[in-house]
């Protein structure tokens, strides 16, 4: 499946507009319409009417003030790239917006998977193991399902006779076996950026791990909106070449020594201690900086108020009441921003297909690996809960595993490169990583990620991450909870806000140390 890429809305006086903000910048007469801009000085010629104009925008734009193109919006609708692509280089950043289509809950077609350009024997066996890659797919999701209907009749005893009986199961199921598709799987999905995002991402398309489909999508995007903006030729620059970055020239005429990466991963997951995530830093002193900084924003000597009730001020849903909100508008309000100055860092193990989805928390960044960095041909996987609790789907996942890794190796030996060889990785390969974290935008992902419905892996990590909080700051900590937990505390109703989601448990009634899934 090739790549499509379709413009279908963008701000198509965007150029215009860039300029208009800037001279409305310095204008004594009230704003700028981008009409004037593209109407130029009264009397001038029409030859001359945009001379001044482009002058102005090439001004800006080599001085680095940037954010005047960040007034145009364009929005793509992305078909057949991969998920290695959308992992690596368009969600590895906090500034844009997807909706993509689901592996947790749509099944995915045997055809639907990215293929490099390839020939001869390497394209056989690379084709091959698609196939056979999405048959242990179908297995495996075969196998789950009766013990997955097993448990969702244990939390769901009153829809025996639901037709969800008939579908919920399934979609769990879906959920575990996801792990073996190819990062190859492709997806579609709405994606905007702002023309700034766009411009840098043309600069930067050639990058390690996917550069040939990531210039060949990014390059389709920036002719699409040159198509419907021409203007923007006059500014966007050429991407940099991929030799001159400075990871690929770290790496130029590297050869690294035997058992260098393998001694990377022993050392991380001791370095671990047993956690899939392990809390490696903290701010210091955590609560105190946080009842100041509350004090500074209401005005007060701490002998007006003390630490205790101005961190409940801040964080105890009974007292800020916005915690119940399901808007998230702690970044709003005033009592809510002291939590910027606490910061958090977590050491992690995580699988792709999880990390792909914990990504999406924009506010809590990591430094993710290029996959060729940390993959030495050697299987580095995660195991679902769920497929460890049925022994034949955990014979058959190791066994699906182990035939991955040795896919890629006679891919490699029938002359198949290194960076195609990463679209044969399935979703379970290990990705180990630090992200950090300020406690305000760790509160929100921690609402999302604790909720029962959130995808089982990323959950169990957040709740490690809540726990090791909470024992460092227990005044902090004690208010990381689902958002049916903040909202019994905020008395709003209804307690969970999933509707006919909810997941079956009355979560706010539980201490997070006493949290468990089977599901």
């Amino acid at each position: 499946m090739s790549a499509r890429v379709r413009l279908v809305e963008h701000s198509r006086q965007s150029y215009d507009f860039m300029v208009a903000a800037a001279r409305t910048c310095y204008s004594a007469r009230g704003i700028v319409a981008p009409e004037q801009v593209a109407a130029g000085p009264p009397g001038a010629p029409a030859a001359d009417r945009h001379v001044a104009r482009d002058r102005l925008a090439r001004s800006i734009f080599e001085a680095g003030h940037h954010t005047t193109l960040q007034h145009g919006q364009v929005q793509f609708a992305l078909e057949g790239v991969s998920r290695l692509f959308i992992w690596s280089f368009l969600h590895a950043h906090p500034f844009y917006n997807s909706e993509q289509v689901s592996q947790r809950y749509v099944p995915v077609a045997p055809a639907h998977h990215y293929r490099p350009a390839l020939v001869g024997a390497a394209a056989a066996i690379y084709d091959a193991q698609m196939a056979r890659a999405s048959a242990a797919y179908r297995e495996l999701a075969a196998l789950l399902e009766p013990r997955c209907r097993e448990l969702y009749l244990e939390r769901f005893p009153a829809r025996r006779r639901s037709p969800r009986l008939e579908t919920d199961p399934d979609k769990l199921a879906l959920e575990a076996a996801r792990y073996v598709l190819p990062l190859a799987t492709t997806a579609y999905l709405y994606h905007t950026v702002s023309v700034l995002t766009l411009f840098r991402y043309w600069r930067l398309a050639e990058q390690r791990d996917a550069p040939a489909e990531t210039r060949a999508v990014i390059g389709a995007m920036v002719e699409a909106l040159l198509a419907a903006v021409p203007d923007y030729a006059k500014l966007i620059e050429e991407p940099i070449p991929l030799d001159e970055t400075p990871e690929a020239a770290f790496f130029a005429g590297r050869e690294p020594p035997p058992g260098e990466c393998a001694a990377f991963r022993a050392a991380f997951d001791a370095d671990l201690a047993g956690h899939a995530s392990r809390l490696v830093a903290a701010s210091e002193p955590a609560e105190a900086l946080v009842a100041a900084a509350v004090r500074e924003t209401l005005g007060l000597p701490a002998a007006a108020l003390g630490d205790e009730e101005a961190i409940a001020l801040c964080l105890d849903p009974a007292r800020n009441r916005l915690w119940g909100e399901t808007l998230n508008l702690a970044t709003l309000d005033r009592l809510a921003r002291p939590l910027h100055h606490v910061h958090y860092s977590f050491r992690r193990r995580i699988s792709h297909t999880a990390d792909s989805q914990d990504q999406r928390h924009r506010m809590t960044p990591a430094s993710r690996p290029s996959l060729l960095s940390q993959e030495n041909g050697e299987p580095d996987y995660i195991l679902p809960s769920l497929v460890a609790r049925v022994p034949a789907a955990a014979r058959l996942y190791h066994e699906t595993m182990a035939r991955n890794w040795e896919a890629i190796a006679r891919f490699r030996a029938a002359g198949g490169s290194a960076e195609d060889a990463l679209y044969l990785l399935p979703n379970a390969k290990c990705l180990r990583y630090t992200e950090s974290a300020d406690l305000l935008n760790f509160h929100h992902k921690a609402a999302m990620r604790l909720c029962y419905n959130a995808q089982e892996e990323i959950w169990r990590l957040t709740l490690e991450e809540a726990l090791q909080i909470r024992d460092r700051h227990p005044r902090l900590g004690r208010y990381l909870l689902p958002p049916c937990g903040l909202r019994q505390l905020a008395g709003s109703h209804p307690l969970c806000p999933e509707g006919d989601r909810y997941c079956g448990v009355p979560v706010w009634r539980l201490d997070p140390a006493d949290y468990e899934r089977s599901l």
